[in-house]
């Protein structure tokens, strides 16, 4: 009789897949370890850099939390016509391109943005984004909506029954169950917000102001581009990483234990709603914040749109090209991975994480460097790297349905004697398509709006649609920059969204 409770599946994809993220980041870890310039230890810059990447992270994190608590708890008290809505649009940040949002933040902010713009109307002097602020800024935008979900969560979990209980105590709610909730859920948001300021190349590329504000993502973009110093780059990559695998480790320790229990499930009735102006005073100043500088990209951006050269239209389909084969091979991977499970596997899946793109590429410059010209492999490069980094998001969405499949189905498909391919084409993929497509837009947004890796490699010839966006920045087309970046979101929310419908059509879950 046979033992197993799933069917006999093949090994070998998910092994191909392992090999192939142990390589874009052990691989690439060993390329810039052995290239490293040991010897000749770190400059007064590099050190500054250090400093800057760790405080703007610090700060930006401690920022995004702070602001998204209000928020949270706004969302959390109050119903309105809307809220719904405000809630999914608060994960879109995630899968827009950063330097569209940078340029958004820039015409509310920059030299010539509105604030600068009612300043000089008043008689006082511009103020410059550029620089800490301007970083911080950046990151806020993303993550505090990021924050918000989170924190927000941690709000929704508490059971009604914990509300009924302080009013029959009369003893105030925040003592007894919001501040517990926070304590439990704010520590590990602010570390997962905290590595991902660590590794924001493309906010730091643009909003940087100078050498003392250079993080080390961006010294090894100029140690490589600029310098042509291989070695100090490898250097700091490999500090880079640490960073990352320090952040990465506490925050997957820093998460706090549910202290507030179970309930059954009731609606949530509360009595300590006075004050209503400001919890919606609080919500209408955050979606200010985060639609307004969208807002300003389509009202510069539409008018020079039908003008958008060749040149940026041969940028978008490289973009296009780019994300379709990291999200087809992203996908692949997940699927490959899930189906062979283990302990393996998940250690595999998450360790994209601790890498950083800038560290990924620069491994991958060494290495195909004495073979190859850079350029030559820039896209394919950037299709690799891209895949590997969305691959945990993927993974995590893709490896429960698959599991669940394993329970429902494994038993009856060993009875019936079903072959692997059969498996997987007439049990599995109809019943994983769900999430599959979600997946697959994800990795396809993030590789469209990805300024990480291309920034290495790529000339003239080979720029994608991000890249093009920034040497226009660079230039000072701003109105230019503004109709190319509209037409990045059009593309990236296109994507995301055919994929995640293709994945809901006719699912059989």
């Amino acid at each position: 009789m046979a033992q197993r409770t799933v069917p006999v599946t093949a090994r070998w994809p998910g092994t191909a897949a392992a090999v192939l993220v142990l390589v874009l980041t052990l691989g690439t870890l060993g390329a810039v370890a052995w290239r490293a310039q040991w010897g000749g230890g770190l400059a007064p810059a590099d050190w500054a850099a250090i400093r800057f990447t760790v405080v703007q992270a610090l700060i930006s994190a401690l920022v995004s939390v702070l602001l998204a608590i209000p928020v949270a708890r706004a969302l959390s008290r109050r119903r309105f016509l809307g809220r719904q809505l405000l809630i999914t649009l608060l994960g879109a940040p995630f899968i827009l391109p950063v330097i569209v949002a940078v340029l958004g933040l820039l015409a509310i902010f920059g030299r010539g943005g509105i604030v600068n713009d009612g300043l000089g109307w008043l008689g006082f002097a511009p103020i410059s984004i550029y620089g800490l602020h301007g970083v911080v800024l950046a990151h806020v935008f993303f993550n505090m909506p990021l924050a918000v979900r989170f924190i927000l969560q941690g709000w929704l979990s508490i059971p009604a029954e914990r509300f009924r209980l302080a009013a029959s105590l009369n003893v105030p709610v925040g003592r007894l169950l919001e501040w517990p909730m926070l304590r439990a859920v704010v520590p590990s948001t602010f570390l997962v917000i905290f590595l991902i300021c660590l590794t924001s190349f493309a906010v730091a590329l643009t909003m940087g102001g100078g050498p003392r504000a250079t993080t080390v993502e961006l010294a090894i973009y100029q140690a490589v581009r600029f310098d042509f110093d291989l070695g100090r780059a490898a250097l700091l990559a490999c500090i880079q990483f640490v960073l990352c695998v320090v952040a990465a480790i506490l925050a997957w320790q820093v998460t706090g234990d549910d202290p507030i229990g179970t309930g059954l499930d009731r609606v949530v009735q509360r009595w300590d709603l006075a004050r209503p102006a400001v919890d919606f005073s609080v919500i209408g100043l955050a979606a200010l914040f985060l639609l307004l500088p969208l807002a300003m990209i389509l009202l510069r951006g539409l008018p020079g749109f039908p003008d958008l050269s060749a040149t940026i239209w041969a940028a978008a389909l490289r973009s296009v090209l780019v994300a379709l084969g990291s999200s087809a091979l992203c996908v692949s991977m997940a699927l490959a991975l899930a189906l062979r499970g283990g302990r393996l596997v998940s250690v595999v899946g998450v360790m994209p994480l601790a890498a950083s793109g800038l560290v990924v590429g620069t491994g991958a410059f060494l290495l195909v460097f004495p073979f190859v010209r850079p350029a030559d492999v820039a896209l394919i490069v950037t299709m690799l790297v891209n895949a590997t980094l969305a691959l945990p998001f993927a993974l995590r969405s893709v490896a429960a349905a698959v599991a669940q499949i394993k329970q429902d189905y494994g038993r009856l498909a060993l009875s019936l004697s079903i072959t692997h391919w059969s498996w997987v084409r007439l049990i599995v993929l109809p019943r994983v398509r769900r999430p599959l497509g979600f997946a697959a837009g994800l990795a396809a947004a993030l590789s469209m709006g990805d300024l990480g890796v291309i920034a290495l490699f790529a000339g003239q010839a080979e720029e994608t649609l991000p890249l093009a966006m920034y040497r226009l920045m660079g230039a000072y087309r701003m109105e230019t920059a503004a109709s190319a970046a509209l037409l990045l979101v059009a593309i990236s929310f296109a994507l995301f969204w055919l994929c995640d419908r293709w994945g809901r059509a006719d699912a059989d879950m």
